[in-house]
């Protein structure tokens, strides 16, 4: 259990980040691929990663190397999501502050892996900031998210966008009491203490320094913070992905056709997909696929974008709520 314990100050000081952070997405996404929980929600990005990795060494030595700074433990450093000031969160403006991480915090982290088991990768070479593998380290998370976690992020940003309209709305009816409330049944609040479900037992005093909440959508059941109580505190918690469960390829056929119906439910499910994929998965020939994909875009339910000779296509927050909707 996290205890976190508030004072007057803290609660006049509780923020929700205005989207997803892509960093803390790319590091509770390698949690996601270490285990099987979540298999509605994640089975069909897993299955992505894994054919990804499989067809691109890229891909596969920028997952390698993540991996082995987020093992499968109840500790990953923190400097690998810092807090960013100002504005919604991007990846760039992460990835600089990485960079620029304490050599004094870049050894202390590092150790602590060590000590759990973990097996850093270049831990030497990055505990003392070493500039070739912090360039390296910037670009296999830029690797990974463009590999792994961009083709989904209209997925990921309206999912969020979800949560933080009902956020809105308990700060709007009952300020910031009922925000805490709105957390339950992840956490608790019994003034002046917020009860959260967590692997290990642990108090965080926030002594006026407040508290930002960051929905996720890779978080999975239970919240995460970060591990040294002196950094600024997050609560990164995980949102609410039931309204994602897709209607069947014959929900729409009255309104889209069932060529186009079964398009857009496959588009969905596979979280992004090729024109090949798709035709595979519906079993329509390359041309028509393409013909059908093109009024599915034109029409705002479909989005997309060209990868190298590729094309990856993905439903957009438009096409997902009609989806529900059916």
């Amino acid at each position: 259990m996290l205890r976190i314990h508030f004072t007057s100050r803290d609660l006049e000081t509780v923020r929700i980040a205005r989207g997803p952070d892509p960093l803390w997405e790319i590091v509770c996404s390698l949690c996601r691929l270490q285990t099987r929980e979540g298999a509605i929600a994640f089975d069909p990005w897993r299955k992505k990663v894994g054919h990804l990795v499989r067809r691109s060494a890229v891909a596969r030595t920028a997952a390698s190397a993540l991996h082995s700074l987020v093992p499968r433990a109840v500790y990953f450093p923190d400097f690998l999501t810092p807090h960013v000031e100002g504005g919604p969160a991007t990846l760039q403006a992460g990835i600089e502050r990485v960079l620029a991480t304490p050599r004094r915090q870049l050894r202390h982290e590092l150790t602590l892996l060590a000590e759990v088991g973990g097996r850093p990768w270049a831990g030497a070479q990055l505990a003392r900031g070493d500039v070739a593998t912090l360039t390296a380290l910037g670009a296999n998370l830029r690797t990974y998210h463009g590999q792994f976690i961009a083709p989904m992020w209209e997925r990921i940003g309206a999912t969020v966008a979800v949560d933080l309209a009902l956020r809105t709305r308990a700060v709007v009816d009952g300020g910031t009491q009922a925000l805490l409330n709105s957390l339950r049944p992840m956490a608790t609040w019994e003034p002046p203490v917020l009860s959260v479900d967590y692997p290990v037992e642990r108090d965080l005093h926030l002594r006026g320094r407040g508290l930002l909440l960051v929905p996720s959508y890779f978080c999975w059941r239970r919240p995460v913070t970060m591990a040294d109580d002196e950094l600024r505190p997050v609560l990164l918690y995980p949102v609410d992905k039931t309204h994602e469960a897709l209607a069947s390829p014959d929900a729409l056929p009255r309104l889209l056709g069932a060529t186009r119906a079964a398009l857009l439910h496959e588009a969905a499910s596979l979280a992004y997909a090729t024109t090949s994929d798709l035709a595979e998965a519906t079993g329509m020939s390359l041309p028509s696929v393409s013909q059908q994909l093109a009024v599915l875009r034109d029409s705002g339910l479909v989005s997309s974008r060209r990868d190298g000779k590729r094309v990856i296509h993905a439903t957009t927050p438009l096409g997902c709520r009609l989806l529900e909707g059916a």
